[in-house]
């Protein structure tokens, strides 16, 4: 767990996989490791159990072909038994949007990585005495950096990601004010550009994090 935590801090930047079918996995992963991007989450979806399924697969596939290469882990985890089911499949890290006691605890039970998601310094020291290792902060562009420098004040001990309205453009201003890392949807993880096969494109968006 201790490599797995520190690979994710050098890493700086996760790059979440959300809606991008698993036929699509291992060329979008390649994409981003060539440009830098090392650290992955594959998301649960809340739609349907066959593409929770899907989610499943695409994890195994991502840890079966790049190993250490790449450290994948599970998002959107809101249920105990959903830590169990990524764990089974090769996740090295669990994250939610949300503080959950059982979550957060089956995960260390495991030996896994807890990044919970939060918003408030209550939510935050709570899922850190709970066990997480770090917190993500969600949403964190429109929480705003002067909240989160704010918060850093009383609770500068606990590391900190940023998620949600992430990009190339600010991802700059989140490490600055002391964010341990960052998680970038959307904007890194294209679908459109996925769905064309255009996984250049995604190479070139993953170099503009300036990590290769």
């Amino acid at each position: 767990m201790a490599d797995t935590l520190q690979r994710i801090l050098d890493g700086k930047v996760i790059a979440i996989v959300r809606g991008i079918s698993s036929k699509d996995m291992i060329q979008t992963v390649q994409a981003l490791k060539d440009g830098g991007i090392t650290c992955v989450e594959v998301t649960f979806s809340l739609k349907s159990e066959e593409q929770s399924l899907d989610t499943l697969k695409s994890i195994r596939m991502i840890k079966e072909h790049f190993g250490d290469l790449v450290a994948v882990g599970a998002g959107t985890v809101l249920t105990p038994e959903n830590v169990y089911r990524a764990k089974e499949a090769g996740a090295e890290y669990i994250i939610s949007p949300n503080v959950d006691e059982g979550v957060i605890k089956a995960t260390k039970r495991l030996g896994l990585v807890s990044i919970p998601g939060a918003v408030t310094p209550t939510e935050v020291i709570t899922a850190y005495n709970w066990g997480a290792d770090m917190v993500k902060l969600f949403p964190a562009a429109a929480l705003g950096l002067p909240y989160i420098k704010a918060m850093m004040g009383p609770i500068d001990g606990i590391p900190l990601t940023a998620v949600g309205g992430v990009d190339a453009s600010n991802y700059g201003d989140f490490i600055n004010i002391g964010c341990v890392g960052v998680g970038v949807g959307g904007n890194l993880v294209n679908k459109k550009l996925i769905e064309a096969g255009d996984f250049a494109a995604i190479k070139k968006l993953a170099l503009e994090y300036g990590l290769k």
